[in-house]
C-alpha cells in the first residue's frame, strides 16, 4: 500500500527529481515558527505573517508540522499505478467573490493605493468553491494523479493530508530555499494564458505591463535578499516557466547565508507575487480590500531540514476539508497597468489548471489529453529575447560580488540608512557596505541620534509625503529637517526626497499617471541615467536652480514638465528615483559620486 488513507501523509514530486517522495507521520500544531523542529513538513498559514508585525486578517488556520517518521521514494509510474482515479461530484461551483465584484476591487485599488502612493503592485486574492461528494482523501489523491500526468514545469507537485484537511496542488514557484549556505528565491511573475505560439510568447516577452510586473517583484524579492544573504543577492535568467496552460517569466535569486532556516522563512514572508511591494504595506492594503483570511493561500509548505529548507509557494493548490468543502484560492497582481477586466481574467486563468484536473473547467471536459510538449525556451529566438530584458538592468545585481574592493575615499565612513516602511533600505544598506561605508539601519520611529553618523540617508516608503499629520510623515520630515539645519551631509530618497523638496517650498502633487516601478532616461546633473522610479507623487521646479535657506540648490527636473529627479546642495543631495533598484542601470556610480562629494572626498568619475 502506497499510504493510509486515514494517517497524516505527503506524497511530493519535486522539480527535476524522478520520484515521488512519501512521508509518513504524526501531525501537531504550533505557534511560531521557531518552532517548527528539524525534519518535518510544516503548513505555513498566511497568517504567520503577524510574526513580523505585519497586518492580516486572522481566520484562526493553524501552523500545522507533519514530524517525519518515515520517509522513502517511489517511481511515478509504481504511485500512479497506487493512485485513485475516481469520478468527481461536485455541487454549489463558483467563486466566493463575482466577477463584477472582484472587478470592482481592483479599480478601487488601482485609483485608491496604487494611485494614492501605498506601493506599486498589490495581489488580491478570490476562491473557488464547491462541495463534494464523496471521501475528501480519495478525491484528492486523483487529483494528485491528474497533476502528475498533465501538469509540466510545476516546482512541486504535492498532496498533503494532516488528518483534518488536505492539500493538493502544483506550485510554479519556489519561495525560498536553503542547502549547504545557498539561499536562493524564485521570483515568477507575468502571465501568458493558453498553448503558447512562438510568435504570442516574443509579444509576451515585449510586453511592458509583463516586464513591469516582473521587475517589481524582481526588486522585492532582492530586499528580502539582502537581509538573509550575507552579500546579498545576485540574479540569474531570465526564464521562461512553461506549464501545460500557462506560461510565465521568472528569475533565480542566489546567495550565501548563515541564519537559521527557521530565521530565513520568517524574514521572507512572504512572496511579493502574492502580496505586493512593499511588503509591510501591501500586507495592510491586502487585508483592507480582502476583508477575510486566506488561509494558506500566499504562504508555504516548508520541508524542513537540520540546515536544509525547501518552501513552495502555495498557489495552484485545492484545499478539501472534513466536510468535502473545496477551495481553490487564485490571485492576480494589480500593476498601474492593469485593468478590471483583464484582472478578472487572469484569476480564472490561473484556477484553469486545478480545475480541469478537478473537471470543474467549463470550458474542458473531465477527462482531457495532456498539453501538447512544446518547449519554446530553447528556441534562438525567445532566448535572444529574454536575454534582452537585462540589457538595461544594473550590472551590479547580474554579476558575483564576492571580494568587491571598497571605494577608497568612502571607506569606514559612517552611515545611517533610515527605513520608512519600504525595504528597499535593504538593498541600498548593502550597495553602501560594498561602498565602504559602515552602515547602520534603523526605522524611522527608533530612538534615532543622527549626530553620531557622518552621513545619513532618510529612505523611501509608501503614502502621501503632503499628509503632514501622519505620524509617519511628521517624523520622517523632522528627521530631514534637523539634519538640513544642521549642515550636516544627508542623502534622501523616494519620499523623503518628497519631504525635503516640501521643506524648500517645491509644491508636491500627484502624478497623473503613477511611475510605480517605471524605468526612465534622465538627465541627472549633466550625466545621462537610466534610472527605476517607484513614485506617485512628484515635487515641481520651475528651474534648474534655486535659492534656499540653506545655499543655492542644482535641480535635476524634466524641463517638459517641471517634475524634480534630484536635487543637490551644499551638504545634501536627493534623490526620486532608487538608485539600487534592479531598474537603475549604473545605480551603485551614481551614489558613489553623489557621496563622495557630500562627504568632502575627490571624485573619481
Amino acid at each position: 500500500m502506497l499510504i493510509d488513507p486515514k494517517a497524516p501523509f505527503a506524497l511530493l514530486r519535486r522539480e527535476g527529481r524522478a520520484a515521488v517522495e512519501v512521508l509518513t507521520g504524526p501531525v501537531s500544531t504550533v505557534d511560531t515558527l521557531a518552532e517548527i523542529p528539524d525534519e518535518c513538513l510544516a503548513l505555513v498559514p498566511f497568517r504567520q505573517v503577524r510574526e513580523r508585525g505585519f497586518d492580516c486578517v486572522d481566520d484562526g488556520t493553524p501552523l500545522s508540522v507533519l514530524r517525519i517518521e518515515a520517509r522513502r521514494e517511489v517511481a511515478v509510474d509504481d504511485v500512479l499505478a497506487a493512485l485513485p482515479d475516481a469520478p468527481l461530484e461536485f455541487s454549489g461551483a463558483g467563486f466566493d467573490v463575482g466577477d463584477d465584484e472582484y472587478a470592482a476591487i481592483v479599480d478601487t485599488v488601482l485609483r485608491e493605493e496604487i494611485g494614492r502612493g501605498e506601493g506599486s503592485n498589490f495581489v488580491i486574492h478570490r476562491v473557488f468553491g464547491a462541495d463534494l461528494a464523496g471521501d475528501p482523501v480519495t478525491a484528492a489523491l486523483t487529483v494528485f494523479r491528474r497533476l502528475l500526468t498533465r501538469e509540466r514545469g510545476a516546482y512541486w507537485t504535492f498532496v498533503v493530508h494532516t488528518g483534518e484537511r488536505t492539500l493538493v496542488g502544483a506550485t510554479p514557484e519556489r519561495h525560498v530555499s536553503v542547502e549547504d549556505g545557498l539561499v536562493m528565491m524564485n521570483p515568477i511573475s507575468g502571465t501568458l494564458r493558453g498553448t503558447p505560439s512562438k510568435p504570442a510568447v516574443l509579444q509576451f516577452l515585449a510586453d511592458r505591463k509583463e516586464i513591469d510586473e516582473l521587475s517589481m517583484v524582481l526588486d522585492e524579492e532582492l530586499k528580502m535578499m539582502a537581509t538573509v544573504a550575507d552579500v546579498g543577492g545576485q540574479v540569474i535568467g531570465p526564464y521562461l516557466k512553461e506549464m501545460a496552460h500557462l506560461v510565465h517569466t521568472e528569475y533565480l535569486l542566489a546567495g550565501r547565508g548563515s541564519r537559521d532556516v527557521r530565521d530565513v522563512l520568517r524574514e521572507t514572508m512572504f512572496a511579493p507575487t502574492v502580496v505586493g511591494s512593499p511588503i509591510e504595506n501591501a500586507c495592510r492594503v491586502v487585508a483592507r480590500h480582502e476583508r477575510r483570511g486566506r488561509g494558506y493561500y500566499g504562504a508555504v509548505l516548508a520541508l524542513v531540514g537540520r540546515d536544509s529548507l525547501d518552501a513552495p509557494i502555495l498557489i495552484r493548490t485545492a484545499e478539501i476539508d472534513g466536510n468535502g468543502r473545496l477551495r481553490v484560492p487564485v490571485g492576480a497582481t494589480l500593476v498601474r497597468h492593469s485593468t478590471p477586466d483583464g484582472e478578472v481574467l487572469e484569476t480564472h486563468t490561473k484556477a484553469a489548471a486545478v480545475l480541469r484536473a478537478l473537471g470543474l473547467s467549463p470550458q474542458t471536459p473531465a477527462v482531457s489529453p495532456p498539453a501538447p510538449d512544446v518547449r519554446l525556451a530553447a528556441d534562438p529566438e525567445v532566448r535572444a529575447a529574454l536575454v534582452a530584458r537585462n540589457e538595461t538592468l544594473a550590472p551590479f545585481w547580474l554579476q558575483p560580488r564576492d571580494g568587491l574592493p571598497a571605494d577608497p575615499a568612502l571607506a569606514g565612513r559612517r552611515a545611517l540608512v533610515v527605513d520608512a516602511e519600504d525595504t528597499f533600505t535593504g538593498m541600498l544598506v548593502h550597495q553602501l557596505r560594498v561602498l565602504g561605508l559602515s552602515t547602520t539601519l534603523v526605522r524611522y520611529d527608533a530612538d534615532i541620534d543622527t549626530t553620531a553618523y557622518d552621513l545619513v540617508i532618510p529612505g523611501p516608503g509608501p503614502g502621501d509625503p503632503r499628509r503632514l499629520t501622519d505620524p509617519k510623515m511628521s517624523r520622517m520630515r523632522g528627521i530631514v529637517e534637523a539634519r538640513l539645519a544642521a549642515g550636516a551631509p544627508m542623502l534622501a530618497i523616494c519620499l523623503s526626497h518628497q519631504l525635503l523638496c516640501g521643506l524648500l517650498d517645491l509644491p508636491l502633487r500627484r502624478k497623473a499617471s503613477p511611475y510605480q516601478g517605471m524605468q526612465r532616461d534622465i538627465d541627472l546633473f549633466g550625466r545621462p541615467a537610466k534610472v527605476g522610479f517607484y513614485s506617485t507623487f512628484t515635487a515641481t521646479s520651475p528651474g534648474p536652480e534655486l535659492d534656499t535657506p540653506y545655499g543655492p540648490v542644482e535641480v535635476s527636473r524634466d524641463p517638459a514638465n517641471g517634475d524634480v529627479h534630484a536635487l543637490r546642495g551644499r551638504t545634501f543631495a536627493s534623490l526620486q528615483f532608487h538608485p539600487e533598484s534592479v531598474l537603475s542601470q549604473h545605480g551603485i556610480d551614481l551614489l558613489r559620486t553623489l557621496l563622495t562629494t557630500l562627504l568632502d572626498a575627490p571624485v573619481a568619475l
